[in-house]
């Protein structure tokens, strides 16, 4: 397999990212997704992300196919529940072909320094406690454990613990 390239989403890149997102779903073990979510819904969230210049970032292989996002969603502000516009949600996958060799942490690092240009101070994840090499991941990368939901998930008759990760900018 060639590498891929990290590089910001375009609006040309929606139906590749919503089908990467589709292949990891299907996996039923990584993401909060078991299937390919609905192409309006996606198109009109990731869409938005990027109309708004938030991070948002793929992994495309050479044949031009999107295998990895990484993405960092901030609420659009609300005057009623103000004082929360300085965090973003951390979402990502990649494929499982391309896993274990770096692109997760190139497209990682890629968001959190588009999140870092836009004033983020905070980014929060969720992860699944059996999901060791993106916890690992996350934490070369600064996250820290700040809570876990104890069997936040049940899945196939299976519990799932969620772990509460977070990253915060230093501030002066």
């Amino acid at each position: 397999m060639d590498e891929a390239i990290v590089r910001p989403a375009t609006r040309a890149d929606l139906e590749g990212y919503r089908r990467c997102i589709g292949r990891v779903a299907a996996e039923r073990r990584w993401l909060v997704f078991i299937d390919t979510p609905p192409p309006d819904a996606l198109h009109q969230h990731v869409g938005g992300m990027i109309d708004r210049g938030l991070p948002v970032f793929v992994a495309v292989a050479a044949d031009d196919v999107v295998v990895g996002w990484c993405d960092i969603y901030v609420p659009v502000f609300n005057p009623v529940r103000a004082g929360f516009d300085h965090v973003g949600v951390l979402g990502m996958g990649l494929d499982a072909d391309w896993r274990g060799r770096g692109l997760g942490g190139r497209l990682l690092a890629a968001a959190l320094a588009a999140a870092e240009a836009l004033r983020i101070e905070r980014v929060e994840l969720d992860v699944f406690a059996a999901n060791e090499r993106a916890r690992r991941l996350y934490e070369r990368h600064g996250f820290v454990v700040e809570g876990v939901r104890r069997r936040a998930r049940k899945l196939d008759d299976r519990y799932e613990d969620v772990i509460a990760m977070a990253r915060l900018k230093e501030t002066t």
